[in-house]
């Protein structure tokens, strides 16, 4: 399908935006050109003082009307708008009627804005009557958001992204940085440039690329996070490096937090981490030496049936030595969606009110309910996200509405989930493309805007609220998520409580209601912002919350000073115990511990960030990285194909061996869905396991064994058009310059060549212009054919993993050639020439530069990441690249000492 550019509104040449990704919150500066708009990072946010990642910096490629969902659809035809809206208007009405409110739910993104979530959350737990209304952040942030409640009494980040230009110790606790958030990485590798007596340890299973720079690489096992931390809490004591002033002004319940962390192993839990006492001492003496300490945490803190508990043991830590609201100290939770915090600011969690108030208590029900004039106010916390959709399929929610989200990949038993939508009576999808997984299983389907086309706020992991502002029009009939849920509202009767002419007053309502009886009782109040006419919204600069009606401004640091939100308004340390079972649980049948996550240059599953070329050539196929050990034992090599399952499903990747990978574990990426692979969608073989107190899935561990696919051919194919479909026992596409790649496997055999061709869309043998090699001995077949100037496809079958250089073949399809058969015949000899050297696989997203041109450069004496960027341009424009530019570095002199 041929891509249309977005048109570009006409009044504004440069826009300054949010950008759509993490939870980091980069500004971004967007510029029209005649040729398209230009992204680049905004110098003046605060978040990112310019700095983007290679996601941020392909965003302008990630645009256009391909694969849009232009116009609304009910039971797969194409209705106007007012059909629409009257059809989930009556369905979600007859549906409460007849069963009852919790009969229905609403499951949103953190890739909504904050307006989007306010309306929603209003429309369900105001007007509709129940608050059967989750988020996807919930498979995030949800244990970050219950541990803030337990020890702080509101869900606060008490820091900011300045304390990590001032800490002497940054502690990464369960997070690839490097890869999920590299602007902060980036910050970091500055601080660390800066002043070389700084330190970095990094907590993690995995050899990651943010342990580069690490002083201190901790291999933990998983779920070994409580016990590490209640370990250093009783060092400290046993150091006499309590704050002591500040745990009795401001605290409770320390010497309780002392006593259960003394159970089993104490202070040396050498069993439940997996670590030697050495590593453990190392760890301990660096976190007394450094008063200035920052401890960032994410999913693999946050993604267990431990997760609550490890954030508590981490913030323990931290209350108890006073390193919190200070300059560089603080615990800090990074989030994994742009918009995660500003969901929670409007009660997006099933648990939670608006304006942070607490859906359990009357007082604040009552206040929200007065506010909004809510006719069917809920009395009761609805259902959280892996019980929703548990819900789902056992029938008690009958009808449900998705928007901005894809839980069919996303979720937790995604094969169940999928069971489950197929068999709910309604369906609504709101989302901007229809080809999803989830999109397919809708009974109406709501074209919304998408990133460029709305406006809105949202909240970034430190507290930052920015404008999302839009600079192009909306395709088709696409409209704002807001826009839609409001037509619904009025559709129902209630007019005069969804009657918003534009987005500025949902923010205005949004913001009065956070100050309304509040007067320091809550910590999230921005009722500063509640008489803000529609220019100043318009003009809306980043600021950061609380920013209360005439008080003081905004502030950094919270807790300082104490002043918590408890009842007596001091901090609770809570009493954590390191498990006596682990999700690292395995039996002979499976004894390997999967672990699920992002990769650099990819998002979610890949609606996005799968429309880029650059952003395709860094890893384009779905894989799993293993320990060569491990591999060995089961009989895989290098480039294998390999299934990895267990009782609840299998998917079938490719073999990535390293050492970086803790033997007895693999890492499958979560991005890969049947639109991109033929069965990679890893989340169905993670079960429903949740944290007891956050609800949260824990997506980090799961017992699989794995296996050797035993393929009897391979194909690898470059396409000018992506093939109709594809059919090969495993395949994988991407998208490329000037086309597809596509990798495909056989468990048989390669079927004749004739078949390939029309499954590829590819003229056959006959046509003007093909061409075809066989090499019958070798088991080689190669094929290709070009119209006058451009190759339309290569094809190249062997019998083993095929051997061409992908980004050069690929990039075959962006050459042009004026003599007849050039490009065929430079396509069948299946590598470069001379004057044309493979870069091999791209390492720098940003530049296309492939990791044979930056090891070359090592070769010849190159020792330093700056001094790689002089010479090939790798890791000079976004950044994201140079933690594995230092990583090469190092593995070539590892190699050069062995030998």
């Amino acid at each position: 399908m041929k891509t249309i550019a977005l048109k570009p509104l006409a009044s504004r040449t440069v826009v300054r935006t949010t950008c759509p990704y993490c939870g980091v919150g980069c500004g971004i500066r967007v510029e029209h050109h005649p040729d398209g708009p230009r992204v680049s990072g905004d110098p003046l946010h605060p978040a990112n003082r310019g700095r983007l990642c290679s996601k941020g910096s392909a965003l302008a490629e990630t645009i256009g009307t391909e694969d849009r969902l232009l116009y609304p659809e009910v039971d797969g035809r194409r209705v106007n708008w007012a059909s629409a809206i009257s059809t989930v208007a009556d369905r979600f009405a007859q549906t409460i009627a007849a069963h009852g409110p919790d009969s229905v739910a609403f499951y949103l993104s953190g890739q909504l804005l904050t307006e989007d979530y306010y309306v929603a959350n209003k429309l369900m737990k105001g007007f509709l009557g129940s608050a059967n209304i989750d988020t996807n952040s919930r498979l995030c942030m949800a244990s970050s958001v219950a541990g803030h409640r337990r020890a702080f009494g509101a869900d606060v980040v008490p820091g900011s992204y300045e304390d990590l230009d001032q800490a002497d110790l940054i502690v990464l606790v369960g997070s690839n940085l490097a890869w999920c958030h590299p602007v902060l990485y980036q910050r970091i590798e500055a601080a660390l440039e800066a002043d070389p007596s700084r330190r970095l340890v990094v907590i993690d299973p995995r050899r990651t690329r943010s342990t580069e720079r690490a002083t201190l690489h901790l291999p933990i096992q998983v779920d070994g996070d409580v016990a590490l931390f209640n370990g250093l809490l009783l060092d400290l004591a046993a150091h006499d490096m309590l704050d002591r002033n500040y745990v009795e002004q401001y605290t409770v319940g320390l010497d309780a937090a002392l006593r259960e962390a003394a159970r089993g192993e104490g202070q040396w839990p050498v069993a439940a981490t997996g670590l030697t006492r050495s590593q453990l001492e190392s760890f301990y003496q660096l976190f007394r030496a450094h008063k200035r300490v920052v401890t960032i945490y994410s999913q693999g803190v946050n993604q267990s049936t431990q997760g609550t508990n490890k954030v508590n043991a981490i913030i323990n830590c931290h209350l108890a030595t006073g390193r919190i609201g200070r300059p560089g100290t603080g615990p800090f939770s990074v989030t994994g969606q742009p918009n995660a915090m500003g969901g929670r600011e409007v009660g997006g969690l099933a648990n939670l009110l608006a304006a942070h108030l607490d859906l359990d208590s009357p007082t604040d029900r009552d206040l929200v309910a007065r506010f909004w004039s809510a006719s069917a106010m809920v009395q009761q916390p609805g259902l959280k996200a892996v019980d929703m959709f548990e819900a789902v399929a056992n029938g008690r929610i009958k009808a449900i509405w998705i928007m901005s989200t894809n839980p069919v990949d996303s979720m937790p038993d995604a094969d169940r989930v999928r069971r489950a939508l197929q068999d709910c009576p309604f369906v609504v999808v709101s989302d901007i493309v229809r080809n999803a997984d989830t999109v397919a299983l809708a009974d109406v389907l709501l074209p919304s805007t998408g990133w460029g086309e709305k406006d809105g706020t949202v909240t970034n992991s430190e507290r930052c609220i920015s404008r999302q502002r839009a600079f192009a029009t909306a395709p088709g009939q696409a409209r704002p998520d807001w826009w839609q849920m409001a037509a619904v509202g009025r559709q129902l009767g209630h007019t005069a409580a969804f009657d918003y002419p534009s987005v500025d007053v949902i923010f205005r309502e949004h913001a009065a209601l956070s100050g309304l009886e509040n007067n320091g009782r809550r910590a999230f109040d921005i009722s500063a912002m509640a008489d803000l006419d529609a220019n100043d919204y318009t003009a809306l600069k980043p600021f950061y919350w609380p920013q209360p009606a005439g008080g003081r401004g905004e502030h950094r640091r919270f807790f300082a000073q104490g002043n918590f939100y408890t009842a007596d308004r001091r901090a609770r340390f809570v009493a954590v115990s390191a498990p006596s079972t682990t999700d690292r649980t395995t039996d002979p049948a499976f004894p390997l511990v999967l672990n699920t996550g992002r990769i650099r240059d990819h998002w979610h599953t890949m609606t996005r960030t799968g429309r880029s070329p650059r952003l395709n050539a860094h890893l384009a196929e779905p894989f799993a990285e293993m320990h060569p050990d491990d591999a060995r034992a089961h009989g895989i090599e290098a480039a294998d194909l390999v299934r990895v399952s267990n009782e609840h499903g299998a998917v079938l990747v490719r073999a990535l061996l390293s050492e970086r990978q803790q033997q007895g574990s693999i890492f499958v990426p979560m991005h890969w869905t049947d639109q991109t692979s033929g069965n990679a969608r890893i989340n169905g073989l993670i079960t429903s396991r949740v944290d007891p107190v956050s609800g949260q899935p824990a997506s980090k561990s799961m017992p699989v064994r794995m296996t050797r696919f035993d393929a009897a051919g391979f194909g690898f194919a470059v396409l000018r058009n992506r093939p109709p479909a594809l059919d090969a026992d495993y395949w994988a596409i991407a998208r490329c310059t000037g086309g597809w790649r596509v990798e495909m496997a056989w468990s048989e055999r390669i079927p004749p060549l004739d078949h390939l061709l029309t499954m590829l869309d590819l003229p056959g043998l006959a046509a003007d212009g093909a061409a075809h090699y066989a090499d019958r001995h070798r088991r080689i077949n190669r094929y290709a054919c070009q119209d006058e100037h451009h190759l339309l496809g290569a094809l190249y079958l062997e019998a083993t993993p095929v051997t061409v250089s992908r980004t050069w073949a690929a990039g075959l399809l962006a050459e042009s050639a004026l003599t007849a058969g050039a490009l065929t015949q430079r396509a069948l000899a299946a590598r470069p020439g001379e004057s044309q050297p493979d870069p091999g696989a791209i390492v720098c997203s940003c530049l296309s530069i492939g990791v044979n041109v930056i090891t070359a450069e090592i070769r010849r004496g190159e020792t330093s990441v700056n001094g790689l960027g002089a010479r090939t341009g790798a890791g000079t424009n976004c950044g994201s690249c140079r933690a594995e530019l230092q990583g090469l570095i190092d593995e070539h002199q590892t190699l050069a000492n062995a030998a």
